[in-house]
């Protein structure tokens, strides 16, 4: 037997907890599955100091659970699972969990969040789990590093606006390059050319993450000479792009190449209708934790019009 409901929650981060609020406050009774990684991203964050109404700041598995908490304390149930398969033909939307219960939903709010490209280092993956110095994130992690060495490790725009973010802030910034020229646009490219304090390693790879329990060095290796050099960090920023969780949805929603979710200006809603998408799982641009619960509360209400509109509710 399927189970019905007026509105499911698929993704746990700070959009899917933000959008259950605003349903459950709005008497929807939603149902939320929190993925593999309950909590998203933020509960790999050891510190979150840019959130509002946390001053003396939160560990991000902490505000993770606050975030839980409140969604729950009005009444949404939260189920540690993942949804793996979704039918979006019909008015009704038909989603699977990963242990095979069937869900109806009048509406699905998709908050799925992304992954950061890693390296797959040993030292990296080590570091960055630990809170140890490895971040993929300049704005969120930038001020801890406050007059200290880091390097970034990339060549596309995204590394190339993180390492002008971060020469603003620390003394140093030793951008990583794979190749003998990057793939950022020319305009980013000559802003980190012109900035004083960021030295571009070119044709170089990263062999090693230094230090124990925290970055003490980067070991890299010139790809066209084998010459290997560290370079004294206290921070190691990986670059070289996210990936959204949409897989599932392939073929069911439009989404841009790389496979964020595109919606319409201004809203949630995406090319299904009673299908909303919040968070970093349609925003490619800014990636935060405020952002994403801003679209979540944006899904919510949007999803909460949408069923009244259909006189479901």
């Amino acid at each position: 037997m399927a189970e019905h409901t007026h509105c499911l929650i698929i993704g746990s981060g700070p959009a899917g907890y933000t959008a259950a609020i605003y349903a459950a406050r709005a008497n929807l009774k939603p149902i939320l599955y929190t993925g593999q990684q309950p909590g998203g991203q933020l509960t790999t964050t050891s510190d979150v100091e840019n959130y509002p109404g946390y001053p003396e700041g939160i560990t991000g598995p902490e505000m993770m659970a606050e975030f839980q908490k409140q969604a729950e304390r009005f009444g949404t149930e939260v189920r540690m699972e993942m949804i793996d398969k979704v039918d979006f033909t019909g008015p009704v939307h038909k989603v699977w969990s990963e242990s095979g219960k069937e869900i109806h939903a009048d509406a699905v709010i998709i908050s799925t969040g992304a992954s950061a490209k890693y390296l797959g280092l040993e030292s990296e993956q080590r570091l960055a789990l630990s809170g140890g110095g490895v971040s993929a994130c300049a704005v969120c992690d930038g001020f801890f590093y406050r007059g200290k060495e880091v390097a970034v490790v990339g060549g596309g725009d995204t590394a190339a606006e993180e390492a002008s973010y971060l020469s603003k802030l620390c003394s140093k910034v030793h951008l990583i390059v794979r190749r003998d020229e990057m793939r950022a646009s020319k305009i980013m490219q000559e802003r980190v050319e012109k900035t004083a304090n960021i030295e571009i390693h070119w044709n170089s790879e990263t062999e090693e993450v230094l230090g124990k329990e925290f970055v003490e060095g980067v070991r890299i290796r010139n790809n066209k000479t084998n010459e290997t050099k560290v370079l004294p960090i206290e921070g190691f920023f990986v670059a070289i792009g996210h990936k959204p969780n949409t897989d599932i949805f392939k073929g069911w929603l439009e989404m841009d190449a790389t496979g964020y979710l595109l919606t319409k200006p201004g809203t949630t809603y995406t090319n299904v209708e009673g299908v909303f998408a919040s968070g970093d799982a349609q925003d490619n641009v800014y990636r935060q934790a405020v952002t994403a619960a801003g679209t979540g509360c944006m899904a919510a209400l949007d999803a909460e019009r949408y069923l009244a509109d259909k006189e479901i509710i």
